[in-house]
Order: C-alpha cells, then structure tokens, then sequence
C-alpha cells in the first residue's frame, strides 16, 4: 500500500534545474511543500515562480560549510518542519585521468561528496528529534559498476553508495529511512561536456533517460508504506546494457 504524502514538508538541493528540478515538481503534484535549493539564485526564483506558492526558493552555497550549517534554521523558518530531505546536487567531470584537471576533479567531489555529507548532517538532528524522516540521496549507476569513461566521478558515487548504506543502518532507531536513487545516463546539464559523438550514439541507441522517470522512481521510494526501506533503486535507459 501506497503513502500519502499530502501535506508533508521537503527540501531539494540542485533543485533550480535537472533532476532536482523536475523532482521539486513531481512532490508538489504529490500534495508536498517543497524547499528548492540551489546556488542560482534567478534559475530558483523562476522556478519557484512557475511551481506556485507551495514552493520556497532558499539559495545555498552547498560547498561553503558556513552556508550548510545555516541551511536547517532557514528551512524551519519558511515551513516550520521538514520530513524529506532530498540530496541532489552534484557535477560530473569524465575523460581520461592521464588528460585531467584535478581542480576540476576537486571541485566535483567537494560537490558530489563533502556537500552530500553536509546537507545531510545539517537535518539528521531535527529528523531524529522528530523520530521520522526520508533522506533521498542521488547516486548513480557509476556506483555500482565502475565506468571506463568517469573514474573520478564514478569513484564520487561508489563514495556515496557507502555513506548511504552505513548511515541507513546507524538512523534505523531514529525512525528515518535513508536510499539512494542510481540513474544511469539522464538528459541534464550534467552531461553537456560529453563529446558529441558520445551524446549522439547514446540518443541513437536509447541510452538515455529523462528526468521525469528519475523523479517517478523518487516518488515510488518516498510513497512506500513506512515499515520499508528502498535502499537502492537503479534505474535504466532500456538501451543500457550493465
């Protein structure tokens, strides 16, 4: 049997576009009060403008841990609680490690990583307080099976994978279900730095997906009855073959 999640209160961080964006979106068609939370500040209030007045457009630098400490007291300030907590945001560098640029590669897994780790320690102690909660962490494919194309970014998400395992089984007795949604290849700003005849061998052969079935897959973990966990859902382009 399905949740309801009418009249619930969420966050989303990457949330000005993308996945986080489109996710937003779908919680608030699901009757949620939704919290976007992005760096870009116009692309938030655009959004937030679009989506209605359910919607609260918060700016946060994710890689400042100034920024994220101060994160939680502004949420509570604009909806007084929060039962999801969605951490989305993240970058993507792939190429050859021989060809690379290590601060790129810092800056991504400060992003990918640190901030994930942040976020999500800034709203433990409200969820536990309150003895419930769903933390959504995007991962990806990339960490389940290692991908020839993105060992530093794959190396991001197989991080993540570990967090999210460990820290579900340590917040059990708080009451607060912790798993990761792992898309593969998904039609985002993410992956515009792909070379040209990568992106259009993975259209041509139905290796990507769109962001709406990344925030279905969201809203089927977040609407399961509350004494299941869905620890990890990978989901596919049906043109993927792992």
């Amino acid at each position: 049997m399905s949740q309801d999640l009418s009249g619930k209160v969420a966050a989303v961080t990457g949330a000005a576009s993308g996945i986080g964006l489109e996710c937003a979106r779908a919680m608030l068609d699901a009757g949620v009060e939704v919290v976007l939370i992005d760096h870009a500040e116009d692309r938030l209030r655009r959004a937030c403008n679009e989506l209605g007045p359910r919607a609260h457009a918060l700016r946060v630098d994710l890689t400042d841990p100034a920024d994220v400490s101060a994160m939680m007291p502004r949420i509570l300030e604009r909806t007084g609680r929060l039962d999801i907590f969605h951490a989305n945001a993240g970058a993507y560098v792939g190429g050859e490690v021989i060809e690379g640029d290590p601060d790129s590669w810092d800056r991504m897994l400060n992003l990918n990583v640190n901030a994930a780790f942040r976020s999500i320690h800034a709203v433990l102690p409200h969820m536990a307080e309150r003895g419930s909660g769903d933390i959504i962490v995007t991962s990806s494919v990339a960490g389940f099976v290692p991908v020839v194309w993105e060992p530093i970014y794959t190396a991001s998400k197989f991080a993540i994978q570990a967090f999210v395992h460990t820290l579900r089984r340590q917040v059990i007795k708080h009451g607060i279900r912790v798993g990761a949604v792992a898309p593969g290849p998904v039609v985002t700003p993410l992956i515009d730095d792909w070379p040209a005849a990568k992106l259009e061998e993975a259209r041509a052969s139905n290796s990507l997906m769109e962001v709406r079935e990344v925030a279905e897959a969201v809203l089927f973990m977040l609407t399961r009855s509350p004494g299941v966990t869905i620890r990890d859902l990978v989901i596919l382009p049906k043109g993927v073959d792992l």
